[in-house]
C-alpha cells in the first residue's frame, strides 16, 4: 500500500473482504500523487472504481443486473495509461493483472489463449488473500518457528533403546511376547535440557543468536516437473497434473544451514501455511477475482484490424473474437473451479497511431462504453514530472547517489532546461512520452553515476549549464537523433 492511501481493501465484521470506499474526488486525489495531468482518464477510472462500491450496496436481485462500464484509453505511449491502471489496483487492493495483447493467438493456434487472462487473475488473488491471512497468524507462526528453533538448538534427550539379549531376539523379537519398552529418560537429564532449553530461549529473544548457523528440515516446495507437449491452453492441464502428483506423492523434506534471523523465516512461513485454510483462501480468492478483478489490456491497438481475405487472422481479429466472450461475460474454467467474468473490469489501452478504435470489431467496441483521450505531454507536463509527484525522477536519481554520499542538488534552470529537452526530442523523433526523461537523465548524470563514491563525494549542483553540456549532442542532428531515444 502506497504512504498515505487509505486501506486497499476493508474487512467487513463478518471477515468478508469488501471494495474499499474511496470517493471519486478521493480517487483522483491519490492518483495526483504520482500521476502528471490526464484529468479525464482519472475521473473516467475513479468513477469505475466507485460505481464497484456502489453496486455492492444494491439488493442482490439488482446488484447481478449492474455490469461494469469498461474503459478504452486513447493516447500516445509514455503519457500514463498502464500507471494509471496500475496505481488503481494499489489503491484498492483488488486483484489486478496487466497484458499484452499482441502475447495472445486465436484458440487452435499455437500461443496462450486468452482465458489464461483470467486464470492468470485469480493467482494473483490467492497470492494477495494467502498474504493476507497469513500475516493475521503471524505472531503464532513465529512462536511455532522459535519452538522449531530450540529442538534444533537443544535437542530434546532421547529415550534409551531397548537392549536385547542376542541378535535372533532384535530380528525376530520376542516369539509372541510383548516387547519390552525403551528405558525412559532420567529426571535429572530431563530437568537439565528444560534448564538448558530455558537459558537458550533467554538468549534466543535478546537476538544472542542470530548469526549461529544452524540446521532445519523443511518441506521441498518445488513441485514435481511434468512437461506436456501438445496443442495451446495445455499448460493448465500440466498444472493440474503437478497437483495430482503433488497430492499422490509424499512430501518430500530438505535440510538447508541458515543463520537463526534467516531460519527463523523460512520456519514461520512454513508454520504460517499450516495455521491457514487453503480451501477458504482459494474460495474468497475466487469471489474477489469475480466481484472486483480488474484486467488491464495494453496494447490493444496492435490487434485492430479487418480480415484482408488471405487467411484466417490468428493474432489480430481472432484474438479480438476470443477476448469478445470473456469481457461480455462468460465462465472461464481454472484449476480451482469456474470463475465468472461478467463483473470483472476491463481497461484496454492503446496508441492507435495506425488503426483507430473503430478498427476493432463492433462488438469488441460495444463492450467498452466509455473512451478516454489522454493528451501529449508539453514542456509544463515535463517540469512537473520531474519535481511534483511523490516518485519524481530528480527525487529516485537524488535518493540513488545519496547512497554514495552524493548529495545532489537540481537548479530550476536545469529543470526547465530538461523539459525543454525532451519536448523538442519527442517533437524531432518518436515521442515517447515522460520515458524520453529517463533517457536524457541518464545522459546526463551518467559522468556522477560513475564517479561516485570515489572520486565524487559531497555536494554536487546540476545547472543548465551542465545539462546543456551533456546533451549538445542529442538534438543537434535531426536526422540522427531519430535513432536516439
Amino acid at each position: 500500500m502506497e504512504q498515505g492511501a487509505a486501506p486497499g481493501g476493508a474487512t467487513a465484521p463478518g471477515g468478508a473482504w469488501e471494495p474499499d470506499r474511496l470517493t471519486p474526488r478521493q480517487i483522483v486525489a491519490e492518483l495526483d500523487r504520482y500521476i502528471v495531468g490526464q484529468a479525464a482518464a482519472k475521473r473516467a477510472v475513479a468513477i469505475a472504481l466507485r460505481n464497484r462500491w456502489r453496486r455492492q450496496q444494491l439488493p442482490p436481485q439488482l446488484r447481478d443486473e449492474v455490469a461494469p462500464k469498461n474503459i478504452l484509453m486513447i493516447g500516445p505511449t509514455g503519457v500514463g495509461k498502464t500507471e494509471i491502471a496500475r496505481r488503481l489496483a494499489r489503491l484498492t487492493g483488488a486483484p489486478f493483472i496487466k497484458v499484452e495483447a499482441t502475447k495472445f493467438t486465436e484458440v487452435g493456434y499455437v500461443g496462450r489463449d486468452v482465458e489464461s487472462i483470467i486464470r492468470d487473475l485469480v493467482e494473483t488473488a490467492i497470492r494477495m488473500v494467502k498474504a493476507e491471512r497469513m500475516a493475521t497468524v503471524q505472531d503464532r507462526a513465529r512462536a511455532a518457528a522459535d519452538e522449531r528453533l530450540l529442538d534444533v538448538l537443544v535437542p530434546p534427550p532421547r529415550r534409551r533403546a531397548q537392549r536385547f539379549s542376542s541378535p535372533w531376539e532384535m530380528l525376530l523379537g520376542s516369539l509372541g511376547a510383548a516387547p519390552s519398552p525403551a528405558e525412559p529418560v532420567r529426571p535429572e537429564e530431563e530437568e537439565d535440557w528444560r534448564r538448558r532449553r530455558q537459558e537458550v530461549a533467554a538468549r534466543l529473544r535478546a537476538g544472542e543468536l542470530e548469526d549461529q548457523v544452524v540446521e532445519i528440515e523443511v518441506e521441498d516446495q518445488t513441485p514435481p516437473m511434468v512437461d506436456i507437449l501438445g496443442g495451446p491452453g495445455l499448460e493448465e492441464m500440466t498444472l493440474n497434473v503437478q497437483d495430482l502428483l503433488k497430492d499422490w506423492l509424499p512430501r518430500r523434506k530438505r535440510r538447508r544451514r541458515l543463520p537463526v534471523r534467516e531460519a527463523r523465516e523460512v520456519l514461520a512461513q512454513e508454520e504460517a501455511q499450516k495455521l491457514i485454510d487453503m480451501d477458504q483462501v482459494v474460495a474468497e480468492a475466487v469471489r474477489r477475482t469475480e466481484q472486483a478483478g480488474i484486467v488491464f489490456i495494453d496494447e490493444i491497438d496492435k490487434i485492430a484490424g479487418r480480415e484482408r481475405g488471405h487467411g484466417p487472422d490468428v493474432s489480430r481479429e481472432g484474438v479480438q473474437r476470443d477476448i469478445l466472450p470473456i469481457v461480455e461475460g462468460s465462465t472461464v474454467m481454472t484449476r480451482h473451479g469456474p470463475v465468472r467474468t461478467d463483473h470483472i473490469l476491463f481497461i484496454a489501452a492503446g496508441a492507435f497511431h495506425v488503426a483507430k478504435p473503430s478498427d476493432l470489431i463492433p462488438e469488441l467496441q460495444g463492450r467498452f462504453p466509455i473512451r478516454v483521450e489522454l493528451q501529449p505531454l508539453t514542456r509544463e507536463d515535463f517540469k512537473r514530472i520531474l519535481t511534483e509527484p511523490d516518485n519524481a525522477l530528480l527525487r529516485q536519481y537524488q535518493a540513488l547517489l545519496a547512497t554514495d554520499g552524493v548529495e545532489l542538488e537540481f537548479t530550476p534552470d536545469a529543470v526547465d532546461e530538461l523539459a525543454a529537452m525532451a519536448a523538442r526530442a519527442n517533437e524531432q523523433a518518436e515521442n515517447i512520452g515522460a520515458r524520453r526523461l529517463h533517457t536524457l537523465l541518464e545522459r546526463v548524470l551518467e559522468p556522477l553515476a560513475f564517479d561516485a563514491p570515489d572520486a565524487l563525494q559531497g555536494k554536487v549542483v546540476v545547472d543548465a549549464a551542465f545539462v546543456r553540456q551533456r546533451l549538445e549532442g542529442v538534438l543537434k542532428d535531426q536526422d540522427l537523433s531519430r535513432y536516439i531515444l
